[in-house]
């Protein structure tokens, strides 16, 4: 053995081995024993190794830690000590598979007393299923009925909870001694659910469960609504409207009783009916201060008492009944207004539900949609009715009784006034409503009562319409004409202002035509006295009396300009008319009085363009010298004092601006006619030089013996 340097025997190589002594080196057969030498085995044995393996290295490591010095003894000693090593590991092994035979040997005994075990109870459980198997087959059974008789009870627990009612529930609903309260209505509205909900029975093939679910929840049903519309009539009976915190329940009990639209309709008569009876007792204690009864109540101020004059008592009246339609329309608003969406709904769903109804409006368009705001201003109308009757016949007897004329308009505009409210009030498109049409009536009445005391009063009036006064001022009854009718526009004027502020203001033409009838009443009559006074006069006095009554009226019309522009504007195109004749009377007052009549009455016709006309100017009569120097002087002696002559004349127009304007008008007509002849006479002065330059016997010129000059006669007469 040799060793590899680790302190390991190495085998020794054989020396007459052939085998070559390192990789790539072959030896001849002569030279292998000459060769081999122990370093070479030793060589040998250690690159044939392979120092790869797990174990050879596993060897290595063992032999480190154990610190084995390398010597022979000690490799000998190393290889008894292994081999010892292996035999007490073997024996080791073999005891522990011992002790595992041994426990093997419990389990294999464990397991046959398991195995034995297990067949008995088998056996006895074989036995014991084969005893009870009938009675389980028939528990089996009887869990099964169990169930199904237990889902058939919550079936039945739950068609009775959902389409039956409990007999407190039915008690609740038609028991008048039972209140109407939150659960009378939960209950109803259950017994609506569960009529709604038949209908899916109904569709069944076996619909007598259905029937007869639907025909006593509809008993039940009728009986409710009758109980409630009885309540309803009770509580309506106490309902304090003047109360502003109604009761809730009597709303809701109108927004359910709408599903009956016969019975909601008939507890509305009911109540318009009791409203009215009310209205009707509060408006009597309210003129007299005594109750219907008789009775005397001393906390209320009797309107018949304290109203002094007739237009008060009738404005205090019409702002009671205002006050009871603001007041209770207010109160009804809470009861209508507020649920109107619910109460349309109801009423449609009792329209459908109500068959007989429903087939006696199938031949129209279909019942109307229920109009919460119609409904309220109908159901104040009516609850109206009855003061309103009351009113109505009041205000007659103050305007049958009445005899003054102006006042009777006022009675008219004060009506028209609170005719304009109610209808806002009411609803303007509410034509049918009884209070509007009382003052539809009563105005109508008023207007003529007024047409009638106007006529008469101009009746009375025939014969101061012959006499014009001297002074040719506007006559006394048309002085006391224009201050009726300035009181009665005034109160129209107010009247509108009022109509204004509420949003209902008109356009001028249409406040015009409105007013036309009132001036064709109180005033025409009175301007076509005048004029046939003016008549019956000669000019220009006729003029001047009738400007005076046009001027009087425009400034009595003027103020009111928003609803007389019309008037007024016919009132100035007639006294233009008049101030066109006294312009024309002026104008001939001037040329009469100047002396210049036949002088202007030559010349006019003549023009200054043709030669023809400017020769004839001095072949005329009023040219000539005698004629055209008298025409000259007097001329002279009238131009001082034409003006103030000329204003003499109207002296008795009683706008002395329109007087002046007037006299100035026609001295400027008069001016442009002289200076029209002055033209003339200065175009035949030269005219007549050029044809007689060389006569020495020349005669004077026409403006040597008509020296007056345009200019002048203007300073003259301005």
């Amino acid at each position: 053995m040799a060793s590899n340097g680790l302190g390991l025997q190495l085998p020794q190589r054989d020396a007459a081995s052939p085998g070559p002594i390192s990789p790539g080196i072959s030896l001849a057969p002569g030279q292998a024993s000459r060769v081999m030498n122990p370093i070479s085995s030793k060589v040998t044995s250690v690159l044939s190794t392979s120092y790869a393996d797990s174990e050879f290295r596993e060897a290595l490591i063992l032999l480190d830690e154990r610190g084995i010095s390398i010597s022979a003894e000690t490799r000998r000693q190393l290889r008894l000590d292994v081999q010892k090593e292996v035999i007490d590991s073997n024996g080791q092994i073999i005891n522990e598979f011992g002790r595992v035979a041994d426990q093997l040997r419990r389990i294999g005994a464990t397991i046959d007393k398991l195995n034995k075990n297990y067949q008995e109870m088998k056996s006895h459980v074989t036995l014991s299923h084969e005893a009870t198997v009938a009675t389980v087959e028939e528990a089996s059974s009887l869990m099964t009925q169990k169930t199904n008789i237990e889902t058939k009870q919550q079936l039945l627990k739950g068609f009775k909870d959902h389409f039956v009612l409990t007999d407190d529930e039915v008690a609740s609903l038609t028991l008048t001694s039972e209140p109407v309260d939150d659960r009378f209505f939960a209950v109803l509205a259950k017994a609506k659910r569960i009529r709604k909900d038949c209908e899916v029975l109904l569709g069944f093939e076996n619909q007598t469960l259905g029937l007869e679910v639907m025909d006593r929840t509809s008993k039940n049903l009728n009986h409710a609504f009758q109980k409630l519309y009885r309540w309803i009539q009770r509580e309506f009976k106490t309902l304090n409207l003047e109360n502003p915190q109604i009761h809730s329940s009597v709303r809701r009990a109108l927004r359910v009783l709408a599903e009956r639209p016969s019975l909601f309709q008939s507890c509305l008569d009911f109540f318009a009916e009791a409203r009215e009876q009310i209205l009707s007792d509060s408006f009597y204690l309210a003129l007299t201060g005594m109750s219907a009864s008789g009775a005397k109540d001393h906390s209320v101020k009797p309107i018949e008492l304290a109203a002094h004059d007739p237009l008060r008592y009738v404005g205090d009246m019409l702002a009671w009944a205002h006050s009871a339609t603001v007041s209770e329309r207010e109160a009804l608003e809470v009861l209508f207004v507020s649920d109107g969406n619910e109460i349309a709904k109801g009423m449609q769903e009792g329209r459908e539900n109500e068959l007989w109804r429903f087939m006696a409006d199938e031949g129209d368009d279909g019942p109307p949609e229920f109009d919460a705001v119609k409904a309220l201003n109908e159901l104040v109308d009516r609850d109206l009715a009855g003061a309103a009757r009351i009113l109505r016949q009041r205000i007659e007897q103050v305007i049958q009784a009445n005899e003054e004329t102006i006042l009777a308009y006022k009675l008219a505009n004060l009506l028209s006034f609170y005719k304009f409210t109610f209808s806002r009030l009411l609803g303007v498109t509410n034509a049918e409503a009884i209070l509007l049409q009382s003052m539809t009536n009563l105005e109508s009445e008023a207007l003529r009562q007024f047409r009638s005391l106007m006529r008469d009063y101009i009746a009375t009036l025939q014969g101061e319409f012959q006499h014009t006064p001297a002074d040719l001022a506007p006559p006394d009854f048309l002085q006391e004409a224009l201050k009726q009718l300035s009181a009665i526009m005034q109160t129209y004027e107010t009247s509108l202002d009022t109509s204004t502020s509420k949003g209902g203001g008109e356009d001028q033409e249409d406040d015009d035509d409105e007013f036309q009838p009132i001036l064709t009443e109180s005033f025409d009559p009175f301007i076509a006295g005048c004029e046939n006074m003016a008549r019956k006069i000669p000019r220009p006095a006729s003029s001047i009396f009738f400007l005076n009554c046009l001027l009087a009226a425009q400034s009595t019309l003027q103020p009111y300009s928003r609803f007389t522009s019309r008037r007024l504007a016919r009132l100035r195109s007639t006294a233009s008319e008049h101030a066109s004749k006294l312009i024309e009377s002026q104008y001939s007052f001037l040329v009469s009085e100047s002396s210049l009549s036949s002088f202007f009455s030559a010349l006019q016709p003549l023009r200054s363009e043709i030669r023809e006309d400017i020769e004839k100017v001095s072949t005329l009569e009023p040219t000539q010298p005698a004629a055209l120097a008298s025409a000259s002087q007097s001329l002279d002696d009238f131009l001082p004092s034409a003006i103030m002559d000329a204003l003499e004349n109207l002296k008795h127009l009683q706008d002395a601006r329109l007087a002046r304007e007037v006299t100035e008008e026609a001295a400027e007509r008069f001016c442009a006619d002289f200076e029209h002849v002055e033209e003339l006479l200065v175009l035949a002065d030269e005219l007549r030089d050029q044809k007689d330059s060389n006569d020495a016997d020349e005669e004077p010129s026409l403006r040597a013996l008509f020296p007056r000059t345009t200019g002048e006669i203007r300073v003259l007469l301005s």
